[in-house]
């Protein structure tokens, strides 16, 4: 569909403008403008058949639609899809995004009861638009204008169907309405077939294979076939058991299994990159992804990609933030209707785990100092529960993020917002301390990406009105950890890491057996600019340093090491998959970075879905101050392995420093005995060294290795699987290595 735009003053044309009246452009919607002027976008379509309909699936932000110059519909919600007859043939179709600033300019009641400084006109709370392009903190203009999603003809007559699957013991049941009178329905899914009368109806499948998050066992999909006189709807569904908890706060079980949710918040992808960032995300151990209130809703290939590779969808509805006017008749209507179409598009999806009332509105007027209730309105509390159980949705519902506790914004009941460890500069032991039940948001920080030389204030966020940004935040936490600031050495190459650790070290106290912690969602996945924005990839999809660190830190099957102060080094290993694994932990201990002090290794037995916990000292058999608490003598050990791994694979290693990391001393390749080699056949590097060589990192032009970032234990071979091109040489940089190791690929 060819589209031509052309922008215009408020009010100009009252109906589509002609050739003559102004300038037409090709475009390629979704289109970005401001809010000064009026955008119209025209195009042809072609109705075929007996009963054509143009389906519009959403128009930012108030929009007029003109079919053949005749006004056919004004949409005042970029979140509501609406659908239209055409009579057979060729038609030419307008659309009008009307200026938002004379609208914005309305003196309106009820007035707002707090203001927010998140977006830049709080009258932004009367329009049904995204906060995307419109909140100078996190996410400048311009914003989306006109078609921003499909306009398509679709046949009227076509089978529309919305379908609720469930478990009854060891079977599905697909419960299944048709909302065309298209006439009898042929059905089919997995070695079933029935015929359904007109409306549909409900079909037991003996014994089919759960649905899981892939970090838990196969997101298994059945084909659904439903075929009526006017069309065939092929939709793959998914049977899974979900139970929430919510003391002390909210918690996730699937198919009888606790899960621990780690997630990302979602930032829209260009539309070709969807499926690969999803993909991103899973490969980085995540099995959550939150569509957060102040972006958009996503439409069926993003929820069919989570379906398909496994990833829990927290769901928010579109408010963020504001004191919304849910008392004006009009609006009331209008947002109860979108709230049913958002529910309707992810009602039946085996990944559909959360959906949440809104994003911070409950903060935003407990923070400003009102009383904390003002928040809390009876849309969230009654109304969108209701309409959640009318929509048939299998989730947890909770009514904003956060929420719970005396305030809503206390970390240790309901669901917090966690940036103790981040925007408010707390050290590692705080993690504890607040003792978070599940982390909507956390883990805010300008992640840097692999440019070189990075701008430092390129992509950094900041929250409106403070004097710091993220990248004042990520600096803090460089010194305190790294000892070095901007100006040092190698501050860039520290601070690519220094976030990643932090998130590591926090998600490896949350997954902890002992946690009150069901789960975490990182800020965000994928930056929306370049630079060092929140995101674990930039803005082209490609993984950080963050990322990798995640990954290891994540992975179902893992083993991580917490510093317990005076308790020693708790040795914590998971094992989320639905397979028994018999894996050997093998603790050991170096002094001066290469001499083995202290060795041990214990046969494992894990069971399905479990995580345990060992003492150190306890598995070394005597006291060795492995955690350099008590500090009677000379640091014994300055470093602290532990690896999980079978006769033919590691599969999960970990490092602690007791001493911290600033003891490890800047050295040659040679001083290190750091030697590696790469294979083209195959694909790998094979690396080796007779010191500890921390934060290891493969570099080439195109080259993406399955690993980065990581660390070498003494006297093991560490290989990693090299992915994208490979180039001929690679050169291998690590902190504490003081020039590259160039090493030809053979």
């Amino acid at each position: 569909m060819r589209w031509e735009w052309a922008s215009v003053p408020p009010g100009a044309f009252a109906s589509p403008p002609t050739d003559g009246d102004v300038p037409w452009r090709p475009v390629e919607p979704p289109a970005r403008a401001g809010d000064d002027e009026d955008h119209w976008f025209r195009t042809q379509v072609t109705a075929e058949g007996a009963t054509p309909s143009l389906r519009l699936g959403g128009l930012a932000s108030v929009c007029d639609v003109f079919v053949d110059g005749a006004h056919t519909l004004r949409s005042e919600s970029m979140f509501l899809a609406h659908e239209v007859p055409l009579d057979p043939g060729t038609h030419e179709l307008a659309v009008c995004a009307r200026a938002l600033a004379p609208l914005l300019a309305r003196r309106r009641r009820p007035r707002a009861r707090w203001r927010t400084r998140v977006v830049s006109d709080g009258n932004l709370r009367w329009i049904r638009t995204t906060l995307l392009g419109r909140a100078p903190g996190f996410a400048p203009g311009p914003p989306l204008v006109g078609p921003w999603r499909a306009v398509e003809v679709v046949d009227a007559r076509a089978p529309r169907i919305t379908v609720r699957t469930s478990l009854d013991g060891d079977d599905g049941l697909v419960e299944l309405r048709c909302a065309v009178e298209a006439g009898p329905l042929d059905v089919a899914i997995a070695d079933v077939a029935s015929t359904l009368p007109p409306g549909g109806g409900t079909i037991r499948v003996p014994s089919p294979e759960p649905w899981w998050p892939h970090t838990h066992g196969d997101p298994t999909l059945h084909e659904l076939r439903v075929r009526a006189e006017a069309g065939e709807v092929r939709r793959r569904v998914g049977f899974r058991r979900l139970e929430a908890g919510t003391e002390p706060g909210l918690s996730l079980s699937v198919n009888g299994v606790r899960v621990f949710a780690r997630g990302a918040v979602w930032t829209p992808a260009p539309r070709d990159d969807v499926r690969a960032t999803l993909a991103r995300a899973r490969d980085a151990g995540l099995n959550m992804i939150r569509v957060v209130g102040t972006t958009t809703y996503e439409d069926a290939s993003f929820h069919d990609a989570c379906d398909e590779l496994g990833l829990l969808v927290w769901q928010d509805l579109m408010f963020a933030n504001m004191d919304y006017p849910f008392v004006d008749e009009a609006f009331r209507t209008l947002v109860e209707e979108e709230v049913r179409q958002a529910l309707a598009a992810v009602a039946g999806r085996p990944s559909l785990a959360v959906v949440c009332g809104n994003s911070e509105v409950e903060q935003q007027a407990a923070m400003l100092g009102l009383d904390p209730y003002l928040g809390s309105d009876e849309l969230f509390a009654a109304t969108v529960p209701a309409l959640v159980r009318a929509a048939g949705i299998d989730a947890a519902y909770v009514p904003s993020a956060p929420t719970g506790g005396a305030l809503p914004f206390r970390t240790s009941s309901g669901v917090a917002n966690y940036f103790g460890v981040g925007a408010y500069l707390r050290p590692l032991t705080d993690v504890r301390r607040a003792a978070v039940p599940f982390a909507s948001e956390c883990l805010a920080f300008a992640n840097v990406p692999d440019d070189d030389p990075p701008d430092r204030a390129a992509g950094v966020m900041r929250d409106v009105g403070a004097d710091w940004d993220f990248a004042d935040v990520r600096d803090h936490y460089l010194r305190v950890l790294h000892d070095v600031g901007p100006g040092d050495e190698d501050y860039w190459e520290r601070a690519r890491h220094v976030t990643g650790e932090l998130m590591a070290a926090v998600f490896g106290e949350w997954r902890r057996g002992a946690s009150p912690c069901a789960g975490g969602i990182v800020l965000w996945l994928r930056d929306l600019a370049a630079g060092a924005g929140w995101g674990i990839l930039d803005h082209e999809g490609r993984p950080k340093l963050a990322w990798h660190h995640l990954r290891r830190a994540l992975a179902p099957v893992a083993v991580w090491l917490v510093d317990e102060g005076l308790n020693g080094i708790g040795v914590h290993v998971a094992n989320d998959t639905g397979m028994s694994l018999s894996p050997t932990l093998r603790l050991a201990l170096y002094r001066d970075e290469e001499v083995l002090v202290g060795e041990v290794a214990e046969q494992l037995t894990l069971e399905p879905h479990c995580v345990l916990e060992r003492d150190a000292e306890a598995l070394l058999g005597h006291f060795v101050d492995v955690s350099y608490a008590y500090r009677f003598g000379a640091l014994q050990q300055d470093t602290v392995v532990a690896t999980l791994e079978t006769p033919d694979a590691v599969l999960s290693q970990a490092f602690l420093y007791p001493a911290g990391v600033t003891r490890l001393d800047r050295r040659s390749a040679q001083e290190l005995g750091l030697a590696a080699e790469a294979r083209r056949d195959g694909g790998h590097v094979a690396l080796s060294s007779a010191r500890v060589v921390h934060g290891v990192r493969l570099r080439g032009d195109g080259l993406a290795p399955a690993d980065d970032g990581f660390d070498l234990e003494p006297g093991r071979v560490r290989t990693v699987a090299l992915h994208g091109d490979v180039p001929a040489e690679i050169r291998v940089t690590a902190l504490n290595l003081s020039e590259p190791l160039v090493v030809r690929v053979r």
